[in-house]
């Protein structure tokens, strides 16, 4: 603070003594970039990876390299709470050991941008600088996988050496258990002879799987038929599950098999009950609770959704661990956005809910809760689930939904915890549980 008006000043750390350049001005605050540090923080480390930091040209990947993973999960605990306190009006009852996993190589999922440079006559594969629209000048990234890292160059190579090298703007990545698929946007018809060189290059990285994307995701195709299937394994539940490389999945593998453990642990779900999974996707919840409960009720927005995860269901029905077959799971495509207290009782009463939602949140849910609860007409013919667990990858949309379970549902938060999904960047998830009021 300086006279009154807080200064951010991106890159410095609670406690340093720095000095800083202010770039904006505002009548309650100011924006800085920091210039040196006078004196360090006991969390202050040295970034790992050589294209971390704060200066022009350097890679915007990660934003906390400089701080103590430890530290980065305490400050990420700090935001939840405060936006439970802050938004949602309340304190959880107990706060939960955090989610965390290996710090480095587990980005399974990543966007890479891809510029000719005509000027130096070379290809640039990576991220983008910090706060530009220019690719960086990525030779090795150690958040991504050692083996993709490691594809950095070669990549760099291949398309330098490719007739389309000048419209081909990025190449979306997507790691499975045994797959490293590359979705390549091109924007003009490939040669045959950059077909080849494509082909050439799968030979020579085993494991290697080349998608191409000529325009909108619809058009995302599989450059050669066959071959091994992307996937990924939830081995606690003998749980398979397919995937194409521009589906939402989760980017840390190793935290997202953790976060389905716990979160199926707090929903404790036996084996009479009947569980909601809210925004189901492909089934990464789904399936594994179709694993513990006596039936599962799968709600997604969209249709063709739907149908992928009942051909995920069918999958691993047909491959469940003792030939012990997966509990009875409907999948049923709805709005969810524009729930309504008469939509939420026609899908009839179940003990226990998942909801894992996009960062806009649950807010029609949770309002259709409140609704009900406060209608006593319709209360009396519909009971609500007894616990509720709720994932969610942005604090304030939780926190907000949190308020009106909590203050206008009849629910406690009776827990709530951080999952470090994404280390050395500042974006936080969360899980958080509601148990009904007795």
């Amino acid at each position: 603070r300086d006279d009154g008006k807080v200064v951010f000043i991106e890159g410095a750390l609670p406690f340093e003594q720095v000095s800083a350049s202010v770039y904006r001005k505002k009548p309650t605050f100011e924006k800085a970039t920091l210039m040196a540090v006078l004196r360090e923080s006991s969390q202050r480390v040295r970034p790992q990876c050589p294209h971390f930091g704060l200066h022009t040209g350097a890679c915007g990947g990660c934003k906390m390299q400089h701080l103590h993973v430890g530290a980065q999960v305490a400050v990420k605990q700090r935001v939840l709470e405060d936006n439970l306190r802050h938004i949602g009006k309340l304190r959880a009852d107990n706060i939960l050991r955090p989610i965390e996993g290996p710090a480095w190589g587990y980005r399974y999922r990543a966007r890479l941008s891809v510029r000719y440079v005509r000027k130096k006559g070379e290809v640039l594969v990576g991220f983008h600088e910090r706060k530009s629209g220019y690719v960086a000048d990525m030779r090795e990234c150690h958040v991504l996988p050692r083996h993709v890292s490691d594809l950095l160059l070669p990549l760099r190579a291949l398309i330098a050496g490719m007739d389309a090298k000048e419209t081909l703007p990025q190449i979306e990545l997507a790691c499975g258990d045994t797959v490293t698929a590359m979705v390549l946007r091109h924007m003009e018809p490939l040669s045959a002879g950059d077909l080849g060189k494509l082909r050439a290059f799968a030979l020579a990285h085993p494991g290697v799987q080349w998608w191409l994307q000529p325009g909108g995701l619809e058009t995302v195709r599989l450059l050669d038929e066959g071959g091994a299937v992307l996937s990924y394994g939830l081995p606690e539940f003998g749980v398979l599950m397919p995937f194409k490389p521009t589906d939402f999945t989760q980017v840390n593998p190793h935290i997202n098999q953790v976060l389905v453990s716990r979160a199926l642990r707090l929903l404790d779900v036996q084996s009479h009950e009947r569980v909601i999974d809210w925004f189901c996707g492909l089934g990464n919840f789904t399936l594994p609770l179709a694993t513990r409960a006596a039936s599962v009720l799968g709600i997604e927005g969209s249709e063709a959704l739907v149908a992928r995860s009942r051909q995920n269901y069918k999958l691993n029905q047909a491959v469940a661990p003792g030939n012990t077959a997966l509990a009875a799971t409907e999948f049923v495509a709805r709005n969810l956005f524009e729930m309504t207290p008469q939509l939420l009782m026609a899908d009839g009463v179940a003990d226990k809910w998942l909801v894992d939602p996009p960062r806009e949140g649950a807010f029609a849910l949770a309002k259709a809760m409140a609704d009900l609860h406060s209608d006593s007409e319709l209360r009396g013919a519909w009971t609500p689930p007894r616990r509720i667990v709720y994932v969610s990858c942005n604090p304030a949309t939780l926190a907000r939904d949190a308020g009106l379970l909590v203050n206008q549902a009849g629910y406690r938060c009776s827990a709530a915890g951080v999952v470090n999904m994404f280390p050395h960047t500042a974006h936080v998830e969360s899980i958080a549980v509601f148990d009904l009021e007795t």
